[in-house]
């Protein structure tokens, strides 16, 4: 489904500050697979997802979508099949705009605009209702500004806004890591929800070790720009937070920490 052919990655190049993060880096993740992607600062979590939904350009290697090469496509021609959602809340809304216009905004992505009418009556209700299977109350609030919100109301809308259009692939880019805990646990339950309902492909970068564990089909640890484990299925529910937290020590220790 996506795919990652011989990945080289190197930034500052050809100066003091020159890091050589990929090479030859291989990954390939099929058709709805909710893959868990942990990993110390540096690891190169991130930078897999700038690479993957053009943010940043791969310096050789081929990125392949159902099979389609979209090494050398914008960013904004991936965003048309690829959804994302960030650390912070506030990055994929728009705060002056109400709950009902964002998500109208989000249903037109990639669209041409024309001069037209308000979002239509039909497409309220539709709206209010896909608000309100959220559990959150927001589908009393579809005219309040969404930079009223809290940051889990707007991270559960950003949920919602990156599928609101049909997507092949969804990044999550440590989109708990900003919440209280008890909003995390929420903001995560209603992500494996979404991706479970819809069969979305899903990368979830997150620091959060049992949610790594908990959730997905499978699990990667990168370290340096290369994957130290790769375990899916059965392999992946026999994972335990110790086991995780071992080998992130043995890597502590060989890189003299």
């Amino acid at each position: 489904m996506i795919e990652l052919q011989k990945v080289h990655k190197v930034f500052n190049a050809a100066t003091v500050n020159e890091v050589e993060l990929f090479r030859d880096f291989d990954l390939h993740i099929p058709r709805g697979q909710f893959v868990s992607v942990v990993g110390s600062n540096g690891s190169g979590k991130t930078t897999l997802l700038n690479l993957i939904s053009g943010t940043i350009s791969a310096d050789a290697g081929k990125i392949l979508l159902d099979g389609a090469d979209i090494t050398a496509l914008p960013e904004y021609k991936r965003a048309r099949r690829i959804g994302r959602v960030f650390q912070d809340p506030s990055v994929g809304t728009v705060p002056d705009m109400t709950i009902t216009e964002n998500l109208s905004l989000a249903e037109n992505k990639g669209k041409p605009y024309f001069l037209r009418l308000a979002v239509s009556g039909s497409a309220k209700n539709r709206y209010r209702e896909l608000v309100a299977s959220l559990g959150l109350g927001l589908e009393s609030r579809m005219d309040v500004p969404v930079g009223l919100l809290s940051g889990g109301q707007r991270q559960a809308l950003s949920l919602i806004m990156s599928t609101l259009t049909p997507v092949d692939l969804l990044l999550l880019d440590e989109h708990t890591a900003a919440l209280d805990p008890k909003t995390a646990d929420l903001i995560m339950e209603l992500t494996n929800r979404i991706i479970r309902e819809k069969s979305i492909t899903a990368l979830m970068v997150t620091h959060n070790l049992r949610y790594a564990v908990e959730y997905g089909d499978r699990l990667l640890m990168m370290h340096e720009g290369k994957t130290v484990l790769d375990q899916a299925d059965e392999a992946k529910k026999a994972i335990s937070i110790q086991n995780l937290l071992s080998i992130f020590n043995e890597i502590s220790i060989e890189c003299g920490n």
